[in-house]
């Protein structure tokens, strides 16, 4: 069964570009992941502190793994989260 990520970032006001980085960097990483069916990355075209990230696993250990990469833990725990002023996170799987 796949498993799908929705999330939404959107960043703290003068760190766009930090986030657009990191998130460019993040997708060119995750992509080449054994368990990655599709990772894409969007910014708000009205609002550049507001960010899209499409994410889809073969299943639940392809997202488990994805979490465990070294650049997961990079940019995203390390880098990206104390320059967001929110995140939001919604799986979902096929039916």
């Amino acid at each position: 069964m796949a498993y799908a990520l929705a999330v939404s970032w959107t960043a703290k006001e003068g760190h766009e570009a930090e986030i657009h980085e990191i998130l460019r960097i993040l997708g060119e990483a995750s992509r080449q992941e054994p368990g990655v069916i599709t990772y894409t990355t969007h910014v708000d075209p009205d609002n550049p502190r507001e960010f899209f990230i499409y994410e889809k696993y073969y299943d639940a250990s392809g997202l488990e793994a994805h979490q465990e990469t070294a650049h997961f833990k990079e940019y995203v725990l390390k880098k990206a989260i104390p320059l967001l002023e929110t995140r939001v996170r919604r799986t979902f799987t096929d039916f």
